[in-house]
């Protein structure tokens, strides 16, 4: 595994623009409302599964470390945070998108939209289910599957949605004008 600077330095700005979007956030219940997903899933789109899997890995590992980049703060300790799964679904995600999106010889919407809805599947999977087992089993208070994909779910599916077309429809546009330009290759 040996990564050129050029994807490092891509990678760290993936990164980053994850971090910036956990500070534009819509304070909710439990989970805030933020852009991450949106810069989760360009990682995914414009570097590939295992680079934007880098990206979301290192966002992670410096919230945890202790940087407070995560919608809440950051630490060790955020892993028993609810919404920690949410941050694992990001990792999934990336990867998910891009494996699905790197090899496409002819980007349209449809592709590009499917696989940001599968990749967001990831996100709500790991994130409810998360979100469930900490509220049950380490908060030791009471919360049906059906209470945690009522809390963790249908609140934001719908701005996901819209978001996912915003990213699929910038993508379609954004992804031939960077292979013209010899600045995306597929894996």
């Amino acid at each position: 595994m040996k990564l050129t600077l050029r994807e490092m330095i891509l990678i760290s700005i993936f990164a980053a623009l994850t971090a910036v979007g956990a500070f534009i956030k819509i304070p909710t219940p439990i989970v805030p409302f933020t852009l991450q997903f949106v810069f989760c899933a360009y990682s995914g789109i414009f570097l590939g599964a295992r680079n934007g899997l880098y990206s979301q890995l290192l966002y992670v590992t410096i919230g945890l470390i202790g940087i407070p980049v995560f919608a809440s703060g950051g630490g060790p300790s955020y892993i028993l945070q609810p919404t920690f799964g949410y941050l694992l679904g990001f990792m999934a995600c990336s990867y998910i998108i891009g494996r699905f999106s790197q090899n496409l010889s002819n980007i349209t919407f449809l592709k590009v939209f499917s696989a940001l809805l599968l990749g967001l599947c990831f996100v709500y999977l790991f994130g409810v289910a998360y979100l469930y087992l900490i509220i049950n089993f380490y908060l030791h208070k009471q919360m049906t599957v059906t209470t945690a994909i009522t809390v963790g779910l249908l609140p934001y599916i719908t701005s996901d949605l819209i978001l996912s077309t915003l990213v699929s429809l910038t993508a379609i546009r954004i992804v031939p004008i960077l292979r013209k330009n010899g600045y995306y290759r597929s894996k």
